[in-house]
Parts: structure tokens; C-alpha cells; sequence
């Protein structure tokens, strides 16, 4: 169950839920916390999938409780008692009506923190209200900035609101508030919201739209798009590069490459000249539609010209790169990424990450086997 790693020995409880909380109980197991997982009788994978396929569930075990039980409750209510960190993803109420009052879990154990994870945060008028990431990134502001300016603002798969806005503001919160913890003896309950989380991630955005250098049109901006050397082009063989020079020295060099160094429509007052960037841009796309992405990937691999081929998720992993890192991996024949971030003092965090189990420990003596174990650790 123990993983070596920099919270090896942080005794997790996780009460299993959809989206970030899992994610963040992952990347807490990813480098060494023991994780215990509580599951629901009979409860599968997230979006259908068989538990060994979940893998935001790996690194750990899982043990199915009937918490409408009252020895089963019991059970959990010692295992929460024995533990440094309590997370779950209910909506706000339901910990509460499951038995599990924050105040009265901190009178029993006085130093746990409990990291509490929603769309809308414990308070406001929308906190009992359904949602999913695509909502809470659409209030604050940065689901509106996103897409091409013709079209309806593209989801931007779950990862901004549910991971970057949720688990991992969720897997700093607990972190920070374990470190109190460790030197007062004094747990607290964590707040992480999607939307809180999601907004706090447009920070530099709100500083440029101050500025004066923002503005509220899509596709218009230095990082939407918008800007012609920060955008993807498509090539003859109908797949793209992402052309990113911002600052000039690295634009030199993709100019250069591309045969334009001395082209007075791509000077840097030009460039700085916004009304041009649509016929910039539509010079460049006519220029990379004249040969494949990989032939151009491959002219730019030892230039500062921050070109790069837009990978799918079957090529990523055979990227030299990502390859010598050893980003993905493959367990029982199933491709993931390998946890990050990585260790000097622990550089086995990033062996092999173990899949998630085919399904929850159920009968009393594997959960006892399981429960067992973790306490040992």
C-alpha cells in the first residue's frame, strides 16, 4: 500500500466522490501519503468505467462501507479517528448527514484536517445548486475568453476547473493546513471550490485586462489566439503546429527558419501593430499548409523558436522527450502519465504507478485485511 515519498507516513481518509477530490487523493498517494479510499457497495469507476480503468483511483486501496450501517459507520468513524486528513467531494450538507459534523470529528481527533471539495464552495446562494466543470469556469469570467471569436467558448475538457481549479487547489489547501497542524495540533476544515479555484488561476489575466492589455474580444489577445505567433497552425497533412515565440529573440529565430527574417510584415513594430496580426496571421497559416507538421517539427528541433508538433495522446508517449523522462508509462498494458512533480530525495516517486483495484475490498475480512495494513503504516 506505502509508497515511498515526501508524505510517506500522512495518513489519508477519502470518502470517494466524482472528479478533483479524487484526483487530489491521487497525487497525495503519488508521493507517499497513505490513502485509504471508502466506496460505496457495488459503486464502479468514474463515467462508467470498471475501477481498474479509474485511473485518478490508483496508488491505493479501497474498501466498500455501508455507512447507513451503524457498525459499518463505526468503522469509518475509527478510521477518520486514526487518520491525519479527512477529504471528501459531497455536496455541502452531506458529510454532516452521514455522521461526519466537521466539530464533532475535530473533538474527537483535534489535529485532523478536513479538506472538503465542491463546484460552489460551502456558503453562497448557489452551494446546494448541481454543476460540473464547465459551470463553474463559466462565472468566473475565463470560459468567455476562451475559443475562436466566430464561435461558442469551446469546453476546455474538465482540466481548468475540476483539476487546476479544484484538486490540486484542494491537495494545497490540505497540504498547508496539515503543516499547521503538525506544529500546533490544531486540524481545520480546508474550503476548496471549483469556482473559487478556477478564478484565482485567471490572476495574471485580471493584471492585463487593468493595464489595458486585454481585451474583452476572443481570439483578439496575446494568449487566446489572437496573437499570430501564439496560436496553432494546420499543415498539408491536415495536423498542426504550435508556434509560441512571444519574446523576439526566440520570434528571430522562427523567422528566420521560416525564411521571413527580412520581411518588413513581420518587423517587431509590426508585430507590436495589433490591427496587423490578422494578415500576419493569415500569411503564416498559407506558409505551414505548404508542408507537413512533421517536416517542420523537424526543421525547428534545435531552434529557440518554440515551434512544436501537436502531438495526440497514442504519439505522445513515443516523443523522444517525453520518452527519456518517462512521462507515460504503461501497467497491465494500460498507457498513464507518471506522477509528478519529481523528488531528488525520492526518485522512485516516479517508478511505475500501480492501477487502480479491479474493485473495492467488500467482505469483512478483506476490508479487516486492508484496514489492518493501513493502520500499520
Amino acid at each position: 500500500m506505502s509508497r515511498s515519498g515526501p508524505l510517506n507516513g500522512l495518513k489519508v481518509v477519502e470518502f470517494v466522490g466524482l472528479g478533483p477530490a479524487p484526483f487530489a487523493c491521487m497525487m497525495l498517494a503519488d508521493h507517499g501519503a497513505d490513502v485509504l479510499r471508502i466506496d460505496r457497495p457495488g459503486a464502479g469507476g468514474s463515467l462508467g468505467l470498471p475501477m481498474a480503468l479509474d485511473l485518478p483511483a490508483r496508488n491505493r486501496p479501497s474498501i466498500a462501507l455501508d455507512l447507513k450501517q451503524a457498525d459499518q459507520l463505526a468503522q469509518a468513524r475509527a478510521l477518520v479517528d486514526a487518520a491525519d486528513v479527512l477529504i471528501e467531494g459531497f455536496r455541502p450538507g452531506v458529510l454532516e448527514r452521514l455522521g461526519f459534523e466537521p466539530a464533532s470529528c475535530l473533538q474527537r481527533n483535534p489535529s485532523l484536517v478536513i479538506g472538503r471539495m465542491t463546484g460552489w464552495g460551502q456558503s453562497g446562494p448557489l452551494a446546494q445548486r448541481a454543476g460540473h466543470d464547465l459551470n463553474y469556469l463559466s462565472l468566473t469570467g475565463s470560459l468567455a475568453a476562451l475559443g475562436a471569436a466566430e464561435g461558442p467558448p469551446p469546453p476546455p475538457l474538465n482540466l481548468v476547473a475540476d483539476y487546476g481549479g479544484g484538486a490540486m487547489m484542494l491537495a494545497f489547501g490540505v497540504l498547508a493546513a496539515v503543516l499547521q497542524a503538525r506544529s500546533t495540533g490544531r486540524g481545520q476544515v480546508v474550503d476548496a471550490a471549483m469556482v473559487d479555484g478556477s478564478a484565482l488561476l485567471a490572476t495574471l489575466f485580471h493584471g492585463l485586462r487593468a493595464g489595458g492589455q486585454w481585451t474583452p474580444l476572443r481570439s483578439a489577445n496575446l494568449l487566446d489566439g489572437g496573437f499570430p505567433f501564439y496560436r496553432c497552425y494546420r499543415c498539408a497533412d491536415g495536423r498542426f503546429v504550435a508556434v509560441a515565440p512571444l519574446e523576439p529573440a526566440f520570434r528571430r529565430d522562427l523567422l528566420q527558419g521560416l525564411g521571413l527574417a527580412d520581411d518588413p510584415s513581420f518587423s517587431e513594430a509590426a508585430v507590436a501593430n495589433r490591427a496587423l496580426w490578422p494578415d500576419q496571421a493569415t500569411r503564416l497559416e498559407r506558409l505551414f499548409a505548404t508542408r507537413s507538421r512533421d517536416a517542420w517539427a523537424a526543421d525547428f528541433e534545435h531552434r529557440d523558436a518554440c515551434l512544436t508538433p501537436v502531438l495526440d495522446w497514442d504519439e505522445a508517449a513515443g516523443h523522444p522527450h517525453l520518452a527519456a523522462r518517462g512521462v507515460f508509462a504503461r501497467s497491465d498494458g494500460v498507457e498513464q502519465a507518471q506522477p509528478a512533480p519529481r523528488f531528488s530525495a525520492w526518485p522512485d516517486v516516479q517508478a511505475l504507478a500501480p492501477l487502480p483495484p479491479a474493485e473495492p475490498a467488500s467482505t469483512p475480512s478483506a476490508i479487516e485485511a486492508v484496514v489492518s495494513q493501513w493502520r500499520r503504516l
